[in-house]
């Protein structure tokens, strides 16, 4: 039966999926829904269960599984593998534009069943697309499929180091497909493969018009299971069945198409030829999924970075590092780059020591400086296989060199710059101080806490501190008190002044000199070795002068020392005057009144 097949409309072009490298083989196990294959056959129905054998040998070991299974319609998205619940995590849809008639795949990763599981009998269950048959749409153009696929990568010890890279989507094939493998290194051909799951292809040679699979230009057969010119045609080359109706299960070696050196391949597969009317006839296929397996041994450099823990007031980082060469055929060189950059400002290139192995990796320690431009929170990046302008190492993969991290340095805390203190002097520039609205001033955020110290030893070592900064006596000024403001993990520090001034003095007019150790002598506060020149005159009511002191001479306690009264005698109880002459800038004119004094 000759097919007229539409371009097509909907699709997911097949694209990598994963890729493996190492000491890689895979295996497909699978099967049909359909009981015949459908050209020159009236049956319009499908299988809802089907079983394949995994066989490995003992010292292989599975690493991944993934389950494929596709049909007409807009799919069975829910079925049961060995009688476990499997559902589609990603799915795939093809539309042909003239028909409207949909086709699906859908995709589980089932490794983990696979690997309990091991070798035996697979069975798949509870995939009914019956649903969406009916004479008018499928069966009418022999359309009507189901079936089913495990991909198993495997691996042995004793294999060769491999790339196997699996491609998926679900791609029809109305005239081609290409696929590119690019950044390879293929030191040996031999066991080179490419499989490829296949949906819809059918063994009748009339419709198989340009039918090929070709890996860089050269058209690639098995025959007589595939032959050159009919590679989709209902079989299993792993089992060499030829009765996987309406679906292909291929593995084709390739050794003899790719070559000693090689970095890239092109892998090409076509069906169908356009017509004159725009239409494609030939065999209708789809292609779902894609597997190579070549013998490319590259490096794969990749590095890593623990988070840095800055200092205090520091732009200079240490950086522990580490440069894998994991998932990877080849040895990672010594002296392989690795450049830092902060916020894309290169800060240093650092270099590998020692070839790294397969698998392996080199931990490393590195000093950087983060350039001033930089703001305080910035990304640190690491880019593996870069000398700061390229790369100089060909590898598996050259988009996966980088690794970022955020990073913030720790400036000091800010402060508010204090104000010196005044307080009135006590006494030989002596004062009395209260720091409160120190504390509350400096700091610029509820974060900060505040001490007080005598030095900046003292504050810079956390020690000592000013226990009580509301009432803190100064012996002598100007006297320097220190800050510390923490806000952590750093601080800061800053420092005031405190200084003294002569405040008035406080005359207290009254003396009975009674030998009661109360109001004995004539007091004034805050005058004695403050006001250091000052002079005291003290009149009777007369006028007369009695007394006359200074800041050497003591107090007055009511005894003359001037006039009538130098023989020091006590003076009669009664009201005096005096004249304090303060002999400060400060206070120009002299202070004066009277007292009272009695015995």
């Amino acid at each position: 039966m000759l097919l007229l097949l539409p371009v097509l409309c909907s699709a997911q072009d097949i694209s990598l999926y994963e890729q493996f490298n190492g000491r890689y083989d895979f295996v497909f196990v699978g099967n049909t829904m359909n009981t015949a294959e459908n050209n020159g056959n009236a049956f319009c129905f499908a299988l809802t269960e089907s079983a394949a054998t995994l066989n490995l040998n003992s010292s292989d070991q599975i690493e991944s599984a993934y389950l494929y299974w596709a049909g007409s319609g807009t799919g069975d998205f829910d079925v049961k593998l060995n009688g476990t619940d499997i559902s589609a995590t990603r799915t795939f849809e093809y539309i042909h534009w003239n028909f409207g008639y949909e086709y699906f795949s859908a995709f589980a990763d089932v490794t983990s069943l696979v690997q309990a599981t091991g070798n035996g009998l697979y069975t798949l269950s509870e995939l009914d697309i019956n649903p969406f048959l009916m004479p008018d749409k499928y069966c009418d153009n022999r359309t009507n499929f189901a079936g089913w696929t495990l991909v198993v990568v495997y691996k042995n010890d004793a294999f060769p180091l491999n790339q196997l890279n699996v491609y998926d989507g679900l791609q029809g094939v109305p005239l081609v497909i290409d696929i590119y493998l690019n950044n390879l290194n293929v030191i040996d051909n031999v066991g080179a493969r490419i499989g490829f799951v296949a949906w819809e292809g059918d063994k009748d040679p009339n419709i198989a018009i340009n039918e090929t699979l070709s890996v860089n230009g050269n058209p690639i057969s098995n025959p007589p299971l595939n032959p050159v010119n009919n590679a989709f045609n209902g079989t299993n080359s792993f089992t060499g069945a030829n009765n996987l109706y309406n679906m292909d299960l291929d593995a084709y070696n390739i050794q003899g198409n790719i070559n000693i050196g090689d970095t890239s391949a092109h892998v090409q597969l076509t069906s169908g030829q356009q017509n004159p009317n725009g239409t494609i006839s030939g065999d209708f296929v789809m292609i779902n999924v894609v597997v190579t397996k070549l013998n490319s041994q590259l490096p794969d450099a990749t590095v890593t970075a623990e988070p840095p823990v800055p200092e205090c007031n520091s732009r200079v980082i240490t950086l522990d590092y580490t440069v894998f060469n994991t998932a990877s055929t080849d040895v990672l060189p010594a002296a392989t780059p690795v450049t830092i950059y902060a916020d894309g400002i290169a800060c240093g290139t650092v270099y590998t020591q020692n070839d790294i192995p397969i698998d392996g990796s080199e931990t490393g320690q590195t000093i950087i400086t983060i350039p001033a431009g930089v703001p305080d929170t910035f990304t640190l990046t690491l880019v593996a296989d870069d000398d700061g302008t390229t790369g100089i190492v060909t590898e598996i993969d050259e988009n996966n060199n980088s690794f970022g991290l955020s990073v913030t340095l720790l400036p000091l805390p800010e402060i508010n710059q204090p104000q010196n203190l005044l307080a009135c002097n006590e006494g030989l520039t002596s004062g009395t101080f209260d720091f409160s609205e120190v504390a509350d001033s400096v700091v610029t955020n509820q974060n900060q806490s505040v001490q007080f110290f005598e030095s900046q030893a003292d504050a810079e070592s956390n020690s000592n501190p000013i226990l009580d900064y509301s009432n803190y006596h100064a012996n002598d000024t100007p006297h320097t008190i220190y800050i510390r403001i923490q806000d952590d993990p750093c601080y800061n520090t800053a420092s005031f002044e405190l200084n003294i001034h002569n405040c008035p003095p406080t005359v207290y007019n009254f003396i009975s000199v009674n030998g009661d150790g109360k109001n004995d002598t004539f007091i004034i506060k805050g005058l004695y070795d403050i006001f250091l020149n000052f002079q005291l005159s003290i009149y009777n009511r007369w006028g007369a002068e009695i007394w006359k002191g200074n800041n050497s001479s003591g107090k007055w306690d009511g005894q003359g020392n001037e006039g009538i009264r130098l023989d020091h005698e006590k003076v009669p109880d009664g009201t005096y005057y005096y004249i304090l002459e303060l002999n400060d800038p400060d206070y120009p004119k002299p202070l004066n009144g009277f007292l009272y004094i009695t015995h």
